[in-house]
């Protein structure tokens, strides 16, 4: 065996998606037990992973090789013809990097493989080769190469002169032949033609084992992971599959033994290892070119704009609170100077005009703005440049927390927009600095320990059932590991140390957890560039075209190149829209940033809980906490978002809080010092700046160092917090605190400065929670109609802001074909449902509708609509929709007539009879030119109002005139014990009785071929899934059917993202409330029961003998009525039919139930 150094040169590692096996941390760990001084990663089309691995590797001493097998295209890699003969849609070529040349080339190619030549893969081809290979290597790559494809096919001319072509690219001896070590029948066959090419041409060799996992055990997690990656069980036989198990990271000697002949091939690796010598760089900024007017400096104008800015603030302050003392101004300049300093001095004037420069356009292009998000808020600067909105002066924040002067680091400003504006401030940065130099930011979802499980289970074909037991046997949270989870789970212990099935997935769960899964864009991350991208990384395109950088976040950080957070804010739009319809239908115009901050109806709304919609304070335990806490400044709403977190609300911070604001106990500020700084948290330390003010009030801290020392709190390494313990005390002694409380008071910084929460952050939340809550006090008729506006995707919020509107005694009228917009509107202190949330009516049918109705007029009925309308764009299921809804009540007609009457209104206008289209209105001629006719309705009841709110639902998804429920309000008070919205806060495996209806129904059969369900369950506040395993559905199958409210009886689950209940029982409502009737009281009127109605009543008491006690309640409700107790011998059974009958005599509900 030799001694000679080899090198893997072609290795794919997870962000090979779903293909690649190998972790790179563990990859360098092997590399350097195999005493490699050098590795290459190169992944299948794409370059997700360099970064990562180039930090890593030379931080281990390995010196990284950055490469990728791209795909080839046949021909032109625009042209998505399918492929001729069954060729390949693409071939594959590695390619490696020698220099930064080589770098910038593989940058480009592969992201125009992407964002061009995107076929089934990033294809690039032959001409972009030909214009983008200097300081490249290339390889013939594995089977799918284009040479060894052609070898294989019996082709050695074509394979000659494909070789000749490549090497004549990649020229001075940068291509070579690949040679693969798997050995499979047709790569030794594929060997054998590539050294007789090398002889005959002089184009060298390399050896490769086109790794795809680092160990040869691990080939059957990765036989699993492609299972995962194609959506097919491991027993399917027509599946993409591995033919051996021999493409692992192999050592030289494994190499030698499967390519005996071939030692200058493996030999080679080291020489091509050699030709690459390329560095990147990290921490360099590389800041977007900002263009100055004139000869000014980014410094000079940062200076100007910040003084100006502040200047403008301060004019605005004294407007709303009096004069300003010279003191104050002064603060106020010093604090500005002092910011500025610092900023200047770090070089991040630039930084700081590129983001006030797209705020200020936003600003001036409708976009609502947040006021502030993170510590961002705690810049004075920033403040007068208008890049936030609360005065950190004002509330005690910290500069410090947001730029530390003591050591450089990038300022991170993520800023909220309005949701359908973001978008176009993206656009307005791509226009300013250049399309090629503006990207949004790739990132990864991982197999997390419960979602690897699923997914091994699948592919392993073990019952759903037990792969979800198994699942949930591992704890819910971030960041928790399988290992951990068995360790701590004997359960999960018994069935790793058993045999089958389950040993075999834990096992397989365990090699793929953590691994990446999918690419995704980030949710609001953006790059900005002083160059074009592809100089420093290659770009992506998504499943929705959007255009991305290949390396996350952090990633593009480390590369010096400098990303903003463009946030979409839904809250944002929601306040936005509703100061729109308070403008329009009160004519009253509001500047948010004006209101008052000390609004007794806003903190009463708060006080009352009554914040569903409120922005940070609509859960239910955020409600609770409010009205314990009865916020009356805003300081407290401040510490509301802060405190409702799981840390201050799993210790005694929030009781101390509370009880502390209401004089319940006495509040301790430790030393006299301490109380302007923990007053107004009544002596709890809740805010990271808190720590900081501490450190330096007391242990002589500069805020430099505060900010440190708050950092160290946070991630608690023992080594750190024991020279800040130190320190802390040390200070503390020289300025005269004893060391015990000096001890006491660290201790306690260690404690809640764990939970300290960023007050900058919680300030600038607080204002857009205050301006919510405003809003819904004062307007919340407008409030509420631009909530379900901007809700109506989600069907829970939807039906909870319905209910939230029932609650407050705002009505809701359902969509009119004469009064409703597209979206939500308000008329005359009510809602009005907009004609979009109508199902199967497209957007373009709506504007149609609103285009004709301004144009002409109101409708005059069905048959007038009919006649105006275009056909194309309204059919017969839009127009029954329509019609169930209620958009034609205006007609004063019955729903139930005009939906009879449908096909009549269809042949007055002519249509012709297509069951589902109108093609034609407006045929009919009556003479002179008139159009017309009248449409008779057939003589028909109405729907009663079980089949009225059926319907409504079925043409909307929503109750809108009523809700089944609305009259269980006590039944569901007494026999539920949670509602809907209120399950993610219940425990995992927690028994529950959720009162509902059915909102939908999935029928399935087990494996055995039994009955099992998996319903929506709906009540006032929402719907959620419970599962109806088969010995629950056969009792219960008849309950299923109709709109019956049930009570459900269960276990919650408690999923990663959502709740869900395992039904154990199911019941009709209504007869559990009959069952524990006591009472039933029926209330008649002195003169409005006739002796018949009587008689009829009389004979279905008796008609329904039970043990029920019948009342009557004689009178009308507003004077006085007279109760009177029937005889015992009048005693009822209160079922359904004894009820209907009762209806049916007095033409409506009189019946009222007492349990």
């Amino acid at each position: 065996m030799s001694d000679s150094p080899f090198v893997h040169l072609h290795v794919h590692t997870e962000y090979s998606l779903l293909d690649g096996a190998i972790r790179i941390d563990r990859m360098l760990e092997k590399s350097k037990v195999q005493g490699m001084g050098s590795v290459a990663i190169t992944d299948h089309g794409n370059m997700f992973g360099v970064v990562d691995f180039f930090d890593r590797a030379a931080k281990a001493g390995i010196k990284p090789i950055i490469g990728c097998e791209v795909y080839v295209a046949p021909g032109d890699r625009r042209d998505r013809t399918p492929s001729p003969n069954g060729r390949s849609y693409a071939y594959h070529l590695v390619l490696l990097v020698m220099n930064d040349q080589g770098y910038k080339n593989l940058s480009t190619l592969v992201t125009l493989g992407h964002l061009e030549g995107f076929y089934y893969r990033p294809r690039v081809d032959m001409a972009l080769l030909k214009e983008y290979n200097q300081g490249l290597i290339a390889l013939s790559a594995c089977l799918a190469g284009h040479i060894p494809y052609l070898i294989n096919t019996g082709k050695m001319e074509a394979a000659s002169r494909k070789a000749q072509e490549m090497a004549s690219i990649f020229d001075r001896d940068r291509f070579f032949l690949e040679l693969q070590a798997n050995k499979m029948v047709e790569q030794k066959k594929v060997n054998r033609g590539l050294s007789e090419l090398s002889k005959d041409l002089s184009i060298p060799m390399v050896a490769t084992n086109d790794c795809h996992y680092l160990n040869r055990e691990d080939a059957e997690a990765h036989d699993v992971l492609l299972c995962i990656q194609t959506g097919k069980s491991v027993d399917e036989e027509k599946r993409l599959r591995f033919s051996s198990d021999e493409f692992y990271f192999k050592t030289r000697a494994e190499m030698e033994e499967a390519l005996p002949d071939y030692t200058e091939a493996l030999d080679n690796t080291a020489h091509v290892a050699g030709l690459c010598q390329y560095e990147m760089r990290f921490g360099e900024y590389k800041f977007p070119v900002f263009q100055v007017p004139g000869n000014q400096s980014l410094d000079d104008m940062l200076i100007e704009a910040a003084r100006k800015g502040l200047e403008t603030r301060l004019v605005r302050k004294e407007e709303e609170e009096g004069p300003i003392s010279p003191e104050v101004r002064c603060e106020y300049e010093d604090r500005l100077e002092y910011e500025l300093k610092i900023i200047l001095k770090m070089g991040f004037a630039g930084y700081f005009l590129i983001v006030a420069d797209f705020i200020d356009y936003a600003l001036n292009h409708d976009i609502a703005v947040g006021p502030g998000r993170g510590s961002a808020a705690g810049s004075l600067v920033a403040f007068c440049l208008n890049i936030t909105n609360i005065e950190p002066i004002k509330y005690g924040l910290i500069f410090e927390r947001f730029l530390n002067p003591a050591r450089i680091s990038m300022p991170d400003i993520d800023i909220d927009f309005c949701i359908h504006g973001r978008d176009k401030v993206i656009q307005y940065v791509a226009d300013k600095y250049g399309r090629n130099n503006v990207s949004q930011i790739i990132t990864f979802g991982t197999m997390k320990a419960r979602g690897v499980i699923r997914d091994v289970g699948r592919t392993l074909n073990v019952p759903l059932s037990e792969v979800d037991r198994i699942a949930k046997l591992v704890p819910e949270g971030p960041g928790v590991k399988l290992d951990r989870a068995i360790r701590e789970e004997p359960e999960l212990q018994s069935l790793e140390n058993g045999s089958g099935t389950s040993r075999k997935l834990l096992s397989i769960s365990r090699s793929l957890e953590g691994l990446a899964r999918h690419a995704s864009t980030h949710a609001c991350g953006v790059v900005i560039s002083d160059r074009p991208l592809t100089e420093y990384l290659p770009l992506y395109k998504g499943t929705k075209g959007e255009i991305m950088a290949q390396f996350t976040m952090d990633k593009v950080e480390q590369l010096g190149l400098i990303k903003f957070d463009f946030l979409g804010l839904k809250t944002l739009t929601v306040l936005k829209e509703a100061l729109k319809l308070i403008a329009t239908s009160t004519g009253t115009k509001i500047d948010l940033d004006r209101i008052s901050l000390e609004d007794k109806g806003t903190y009463q709304l708060c006080s009352d809980g009554k914040t569903t919609g409120v922005f940070q304070l609509e859960s239910s335990g955020m409600k609770e906490l409010l009205r314990k806490l009865s916020p009356e400044t805003f300081e407290d709403i401040i510490a509301l978002v802060a405190l409702y977190r799981p840390g201050p609300l799993g210790s005694n911070m929030v009781d101390d809080f509370i009880n502390g604001k209401h004089g319940r106990i006495k509040v301790s500020y430790f030393l006299p010092q301490l109380k302007p700084i923990l007053k107004e948290t009544y002596g709890v330390i809740l805010y990271q700046e808190q720590v900081m003010k501490i450190a330096q009030v007391l242990a002589k801290y500069t805020m430099a160092e505060a900010d440190e020392l708050r950092k160290a709190v946070g991630k608690k390494k023992p080594e750190v917090m024991a020279q800040h313990r130190a320190r802390f005390i040390d200070g503390s002694k020289e300025n005269n605190v004893k060391a015990g409380m000096a001890e006491k008071l660290f201790g306690l910084i260690e404690k809640f400065g764990g939970y300290g929460f960023n007050k900058s952050h919680s300030a600038a939340y607080a204002m857009i929670a205050y301006q919510t809550a405003y809003l819904k006090a004062h307007y919340p008729v407008q409030f509420m109609c631009s909530l379900l506006t901007q809700d109506m995707g989600n069907q829970d919020k939807t039906i909870k802001n319905i209910a939230e509107c029932r609650t407050m005694g705002i009505k809701i009228l359902p969509p009119d074909v004469n009064e409703s917009q597209a979206d939500f509107s308000v008329v005359e202190d009510q809602i009005r449902f907009g004609l979009a949330a109508v199902k199967n009516v497209g957007i373009k049918a709506v504007e149609l509708v609103i285009e004709e109705r301004d144009a002409h007029g109101h409708f005059g009925g069905l048959l007038d609509f009919c006649r105006r309308m275009e056909g194309s764009k309204v059919n017969r299921r839009v127009l029954e929709g329509l019609i169930q809804c209620g958009a034609f009540d205006f007609t004063q007609a019955f729903r139930s007539r005009l939906f009879e009457g449908l096909d009549d209104a269809l042949r007055l206008c002519g249509a012709k009879h297509d069951p589902n289209q109108l093609n034609m209105f407006g045929s009919i001629d009556l003479g002179e030119g008139e159009t017309g006719g009248l449409l008779e309705l057939p003589d028909l009841p109405e729907w009663d109002e079980k089949e009225k709110l059926r319907r409504e639902k079925e043409a909307l998804g929503f109750y809108i005139t009523g809700h089944p429920l609305d009259s269980l309000h006590q039944a569901i008070e007494r026999f539920s014990t949670c509602l809907v919205h209120d399950l993610p806060t219940q425990k995992d495996k927690d028994q529950v009785k959720l009162a509902g209806v059915v909102e939908s129904l999935k029928l399935k059969k087990t494996k055995r071929g039994d009955k099992m369900a998996i319903m929506q369950l709906e009540d006032l506040t929402g719907s959620t899934e419970v599962v109806i395993f088969p010995d629950v559905f056969s009792d219960a199958a008849p309950l299923l059917k109709g709109d019956e409210p049930l009570l459900v009886t269960g276990t919650v689950e408690i999923g990663d993202k959502s709740a869900k209940v395992i039904a154990k029982e199911i019941k009709s409502l209504h007869g559990i409330e009959l069952k524990a009737a006591k009472v039933v009281i029926i209330s008649l009127e002195k003169e409005g029961s006739s002796k018949e109605v009587l008689e009829g009543l009389k004979d279905a008491v008796f008609k329904y003998p039970g043990n029920c006690k019948l009342m009557f309640k004689v009178g009308s409700p507003t004077d006085n009525p007279v109760m009177i107790s029937a005889h015992f011998r009048y005693s009822i059974l209160p079922c359904p039919q004894f009820f209907g009958e009762v209806e049916s005599l007095f033409g409506g509900s009189v019946c009222e139930v007492v349990s």
